[in-house]
């Protein structure tokens, strides 16, 4: 006789944080990624992780999953190895924007995708996700003063990258 899975409080915690959080999640994922499919294989890689892990994560679940992501997705970029990913074209989710703010966000996405893996993924933790440099430091397990120079040397090379009609775009950096 077969038995059927009952959800028990893991799952359904889960599934609550995924339906509060997913959409900001997968946001992250594919900022990391790139691409919208492979963000969505990242989100998944990291919720099996955590699912697998579940009974030894304390406080806040967001915080292991988010770590996890950048983890894994930093892992992805070391067996990469320093080859470019063609950014695929990121889908507007809000309201219509005028054709120059839609050409500033593919340049700065495309620019994104050329930075060292700890240098874009300080940047999606500051800019996107709007996280202190404390927080930073401690998803990414390293200190405050790592954080900063990272930040400042992808801010840096973003504004080369960029080149000098987009410039007065990219943030000079913030105080926390």
């Amino acid at each position: 006789m077969t038995r059927l899975a009952q959800p028990n409080d893991r799952h359904i915690r889960l599934e609550r944080l995924l339906a509060e959080r997913g959409r900001v999640l997968l946001g992250t994922a594919v900022l990391l990624t790139g691409g919208h499919q492979a963000g969505e294989d990242l989100l998944q890689q990291a919720l099996e992780r955590v699912l697998r892990h579940w009974h030894r994560i304390e406080g806040d679940p967001e915080g292991y999953l988010r770590r996890t992501m950048y983890n894994l997705a930093t892992d992805r970029w070391r067996r990469l190895g320093r080859r470019r990913e063609v950014l695929a074209e990121l889908p507007v989710t809000a309201v219509p924007d005028d054709a120059e703010r839609i050409d500033l966000r593919d340049a700065l996405v495309r620019a994104l995708a050329l930075l060292p893996s700890r240098q874009r993924a300080v940047l999606v933790l500051r800019y996107f996700e709007q996280r202190t440099e404390a927080e930073i430091a401690a998803t990414l397990g390293c200190s405050t003063g790592a954080v900063k120079s990272a930040a400042s040397r992808a801010l840096a090379q973003l504004r080369e990258l960029v080149g000098p009609d987009l410039r007065t775009s990219v943030p000079e950096g913030r105080q926390t």
